[in-house]
């Protein structure tokens, strides 16, 4: 089965990159996370918050890591949301993407961004490396 839950569009300012301009003046960021959960069907049939994944909680978890210490690469800052998704147990696999509108590259640009998915057992193997 693959039941998903999805935070499409979260915007966080943060003061991450690599010049020491963006460390100091900070920039929006936009997060987009995209998780394959567990059967679903349980919290649609019992209506129970405990049956599913609690997305305010997801979020607030985001936020902290978005507007948290300043990072250089936006593979850390993915890799940090990646983390952040699997300390809940539904989650079977995660596609994570961190987008940067405003990145430094002295041109026009929509955005530069990373995106990481991993299954749970992908993770857990890179857990057990690190």
């Amino acid at each position: 089965m693959q039941d998903k839950m999805i935070l499409k569009g979260m915007r966080f300012y943060g003061f991450h990159g690599n010049l020491p301009a963006e460390k100091a003046l900070g920039q929006w960021f936009h997060v987009d996370v995209e998780l394959t959960m567990d059967d679903l069907s349980k919290a649609a049939a019992t209506d129970a918050l405990e049956n599913t994944l609690n997305y305010a909680a997801l979020y607030a978890g985001i936020k902290i890591i978005m507007q948290g210490p300043s990072v250089n690469l936006l593979e850390t800052l993915a890799g940090k949301v990646l983390d952040n998704c699997f300390q809940f147990y539904k989650v079977t696999a995660a596609l994570v993407r961190v987008e940067k509108p405003q990145a430094p590259l002295g041109g026009p640009l929509k955005y530069a961004a990373i995106e990481l998915y991993r299954s749970r057992q992908e993770w857990q193997e890179a857990q057990s490396h690190a």
